[in-house]
């Protein structure tokens, strides 16, 4: 399987800031990548480090003065890659309740809504669950929202589903966690997030939007939730996001998803 993805930025610096920038396909076994990624200000080429984060996701660090900024990163990616192996302290991390899945405030629903399903029916329960009573709907959500606002508001975005299907499962006792992704035919294109559950010895793909089949991702980041995989965090100064254009394409034909069906990324 062979998947071309790009991502670019660009930033109006007011004041000097650190970025933090994860939007680098996660170098996993199995998978053979030539990238590039570059942060150019007035046409010249600004020193970035990169660092080797959880679950194998890249982020770039670099320091920006007052200015305009180019953020650009291109990747040609075969293979597929090889499933994580299985960490105890992965999945007792991923039960906890953290900054957007606050699973602790949404017991008393998970319990009403879940009682008495277990395993992948319970996935699928909640997938199915966060899908039917939330609208997708562009520019709704805050990027403080958590998953407590979502379940009140019932509308949001790709990470807000995120955020209520992860927070709703570790409410239910099973780990679950976040994955900002690249994805073939989502559309609108843009970043995408979804969730992972740790079920039956693996972690499975649940995407409650639907919006894109589970097959083709790429894994850029992981973790407890937004607070870990965002594209961007800025330490210091101020930076505003003027435009911001990214594509992910399959080579052939896109897989038809159900999104019923278990699916570990590949």
């Amino acid at each position: 399987m062979k998947r071309t993805v790009s991502s670019v930025l660009n930033l109006q610096v007011t004041t000097p800031a650190r970025l933090v920038l994860q939007v680098a396909v996660a170098p996993r076994p199995g998978l053979r990548i030539e990238d590039a990624f570059t942060v150019t200000a007035q046409g010249e080429a600004r020193d970035v480090t990169a660092i080797v984060g959880k679950h194998d996701g890249i982020c770039h660090v670099v320091d920006v003065e007052p200015g305009q900024h180019e953020v650009r990163y291109e990747a040609s990616v075969e293979g597929e890659a090889e499933p994580f192996e299985d960490d105890i302290a992965d999945r007792l991390t991923y039960l906890l309740p953290s900054r957007y899945c606050e699973s602790d405030r949404l017991l008393g629903s998970a319990r009403e809504e879940f009682e008495g399903v277990q395993g992948m029916e319970l996935v699928q329960a909640v997938r199915a669950w966060v899908r039917k009573r939330t609208a997708y709907v562009v520019g709704s959500s805050r990027v403080t929202d958590s998953a407590v606002d979502t379940f009140l508001a019932r509308d949001g975005v790709c990470r807000d589903f995120a955020h209520l299907t992860v927070a709703m499962l570790r409410a239910r006792e099973v780990p679950a966690r976040i994955v900002a992704c690249y994805a073939p035919g989502l559309v609108p294109m843009d970043f995408h997030a979804v969730a992972e559950a740790y079920v039956d010895g693996a972690w499975h793909l649940v995407d409650s939007t639907g919006m894109a089949p589970r097959q083709s991702l790429l894994r850029i980041s992981t973790g407890r939730d937004a607070a870990d995989t965002s594209f961007m965090t800025r330490f210091g100064g101020r930076v505003n996001l003027r435009g911001m254009r990214v594509t992910a394409l399959l080579e052939g034909n896109l897989h038809t998803d159900d999104h019923t069906s278990p699916v570990v990324m590949v």
